[in-house]
């Protein structure tokens, strides 16, 4: 009964707000060895930040700022799951998932990023891929999610182009300890938010300052480093191993604000910048998108550069980058309006370099996180996009998901979210044709957000940080996410499906 009346609340509050609050439902099911999973990242969850040999990585060290972070909090334990990993398992078995997309802490198998190898590191991931195996689920692992050794970051980080060597000996590592048992590789994850938040904004760790320098050095050494670990995975390993290694990009979809050519020129300019900056390179010709190379050569140019702040692939680099990729790994959240403004030639800034300004409608759904509304229409959009001008590759939505800051175990809001968005996966593939063959939800559970902290919520399991125990406590969303994949798909009679919010 509290559910139906909490579900008619939400119906009267969007009805007064004028907000469209439902979409028809396609019913159909998904491909039959369609994967289904739920994402994590090390950082995120693991703790055990010193334990056993561990390294530093740039987040322990970044947070020892407390002011950095939303809660003044650490990852030193977050979900505890270098000791509680079973509980993972055990959360992820009684979803009915076949993958568990996690990441390795490269600090936690090579200390100092390179050199001496730490034997419990790779042991502890040795034991969940063992667990994972034994429930039937497969692991599908992503080499680097945002936690660089510091040691590393000493000696330059991503701006120093010697990191491509240094990935490609982490990679190297992972791929003989772990491969016989891993056959699906992400090399980085949105090396978008590396770049930009990291070595731009400087909002992210290592919380360096160069928005329209750093961010296109860092970022070039990060698809250079993603292309070596790929085409070392695919000459020594995949002939013997039979993997995939991909890359994941964060997009979100840029409708235009209104119909002028300018607002629709605007958003195609704002998807490039944002996934045809890491995309084009890799599934597309090899080169920065056009329309990027344009805009921050003629600004640099302009700015007194020479060269131009966006650095140029060498051929040799060409060769190296474009189609190192056996899948398009998609993180997709939310969507946005766009308009052209032109913005002061003086500021050096990837954002002022693409000349848009970016709004959000207010009729849409807000949530935990100022920047995540529900616009599920932006997924099936955005695959679309893929589509369409990366000649139609294989695609795996790596991450989806909604935040609230509450907590509550009935979170019909994120029911809605994952309703609407993975209905928009399946639209995308039986009435668009787009190839997409797997999809994971973010995230498994409530874990570290970042700069958040503990105050935005992303888990279709809750986790009771106010006991050493940390117990997982599944959510509404994540029974709905349990009942798809086991349905395999929409139907007619599914619960949930009955009514527009749960």
């Amino acid at each position: 009964m509290a559910m139906k009346f909490a579900y008619w609340l939400l119906v009267i509050a969007g009805a007064a707000a004028g907000v469209y609050v439902d979409e028809p439902l396609l019913y159909d099911t998904f491909p039959p060895d369609f994967i289904w999973a739920a994402a994590t990242s090390a950082h995120q969850i693991e703790g055990g930040w010193d334990a056993d040999g561990k390294g530093l990585n740039i987040w322990d060290v970044y947070t020892t700022n407390s002011s950095v972070v939303l809660d003044g909090s650490t990852g030193q334990t977050a979900c505890n799951s270098y000791y509680f990993y079973q509980k993972d398992v055990n959360a992820l078995q009684s979803l009915g998932v076949s993958h568990y997309r996690f990441s390795i802490s490269w600090a936690r198998v090579l200390p100092n990023g390179i050199g001496e190898v730490n034997q419990p590191g790779v042991d502890y991931y040795k034991r969940l891929i063992a667990a994972l195996k034994a429930a039937n689920i497969e692991p599908m692992v992503t080499l680097y999610h945002w936690d660089l050794p510091q040691a590393l970051e000493d000696m330059g980080g991503w701006l120093n182009p010697s990191i491509a060597d240094w990935f490609e000996e982490y990679a190297r590592l992972c791929y003989t300890e772990f491969g016989n048992d891993v056959k699906i590789w992400i090399t980085i994850n949105e090396p978008w938010v590396v770049a930009y938040q990291g070595y731009g904004s400087g909002i992210n760790a290592p919380g360096k300052y160069g928005p329209g320098t750093y961010t296109y050095q860092s970022g070039h050494n990060l698809i250079l480093a993603h292309a070596r670990a790929y085409r070392l995975y695919e000459s020594e390993f995949k002939p013997t191993q039979q993997g995939k290694a991909g890359i994941t990009l964060n997009i979100n979809w840029y409708d235009p604000k209104d119909n002028q050519t300018s607002s629709q020129e605007a958003a195609e300019r704002a998807m490039q910048f944002l996934g045809g900056w890491f995309a084009n390179p890799i599934f597309g010709d090899g080169g920065y998108p056009a329309v990027m190379r344009q805009k921050v050569d003629e600004k640099s140019a302009a700015q007194g550069y020479n060269p131009s702040r966006l650095p140029v692939f060498t051929a040799e680099e060409k060769l190296l980058v474009q189609g190192s990729s056996d899948f398009f790994g998609l993180n997709y959240y939310t969507g946005s309006l766009t308009i052209e403004k032109i913005q002061d030639i003086s500021i050096v800034d990837y954002g002022a370099d693409q000349d848009i300004e970016a709004s959000y409608d207010p009729a849409w759904y807000g949530s935990g996180s100022g920047w995540l509304k529900i616009t599920p229409f932006g997924m099936r959009n955005t695959l679309k996009w893929i589509r369409d001008r990366f000649n139609n590759p294989d695609i795996i939505v790596t991450e989806n998901g909604f935040s609230d800051n509450a907590g509550n175990l009935d979170d019909l809001m994120r029911v809605y979210y994952y309703k609407h968005n993975i209905n928009n996966v399946l639209k995308a593939i039986k009435t668009d044709g787009v190839k997409v063959i797997g999809y994971a939800a973010w995230s498994l559970m409530d874990n570290y957000e970042w700069g958040s902290g503990y105050t935005q919520k992303f888990g279709i399991f809750s986790v009771d940080f106010a006991t050493a125990d940390l117990n997982r406590t599944v959510k509404a969303s994540g029974r709905y996410y349990a009942q798809l994949i086991r349905d395999n798909g929409f139907t007619v009679d599914q619960p949930c499906n009955n009514y527009p919010i749960y």
